[in-house]
């Protein structure tokens, strides 16, 4: 499960739930959300693919020997300049060469299942840059300290959002928790199929991202 500590204080757990083909094997994972325990949306349609890319391009990203590291001194600064993965339009930027200053869209779950209305709730991944100065007030004896953040949005089924603010350390470990939870998602439903489908006939466990 993957879990954030939003601006307001709530919590928002993000649960991946298994996708079934018509014989029952998990092949791909949607995501529940809940607020403080309580039900809040369903988003991700078939996102497991898109979200294992982009946990190895922000770890690629952080990496001393990145593109970013030149840029960006400070790993928790640096994130993708686009996600290169982007199934059934979920989340990705135009062709042409990135700009490191722009806002970027790293992720947009928008509907559980593709004749979902817009309503069953969204979550949005997006790429913050703030300056701050570092010095005293009003004193020409100081600097810009400029940084890089990835902004989660989250909409509920009733309209309401919240918001976390996350470096690019603090987003790894969300993906990385979400992705191991969506494997043991994806074990767990293989599990039931087989055990639908009868001792000794051979179901496979599927997995809910590869």
């Amino acid at each position: 499960m993957g879990g954030l500590r939003c601006l307001d204080g709530s919590a928002l757990s993000v649960l991946p739930v298994a996708a079934l083909d018509r014989g029952g094997t998990p092949f791909e994972v949607t995501l529940e959300l809940r607020r403080d325990g309580d039900s809040f949306g369903a988003v991700g349609e078939r996102c497991g693919h898109a979200l294992a890319a982009l946990a190895a391009q922000v770890a690629a990203a952080r990496a001393e020997d990145s593109p970013q590291a030149a840029r960006w001194p400070d790993p928790d600064d640096r994130f993708p300049a686009r996600p290169a993965y982007a199934p059934y339009g979920h989340a990705h930027g135009p062709g042409g060469p990135p700009d490191p200053d722009r806002e970027t869209e790293l992720f947009a779950f928008r509907h559980r299942d593709r004749g979902d209305v817009a309503s069953t709730g969204e979550l949005r991944c997006t790429l913050r840059t703030s300056s701050v100065w570092v010095g005293p007030q009003g004193s020409p004896y100081g600097r810009w300290r400029r940084a890089r953040r990835a902004v989660i949005e989250a909409w509920g089924a009733g309209g309401r959002g919240v918001r976390a603010v996350l470096t690019s350390a603090e987003l790894a470990r969300f993906l990385r928790d979400l992705l191991a939870e969506a494997e043991r998602a994806g074990e767990r439903a293989g599990e039931r199929a087989g055990r639908r489908a009868g001792a000794g006939h051979g179901a496979p466990h599927g997995r809910a991202v590869g």
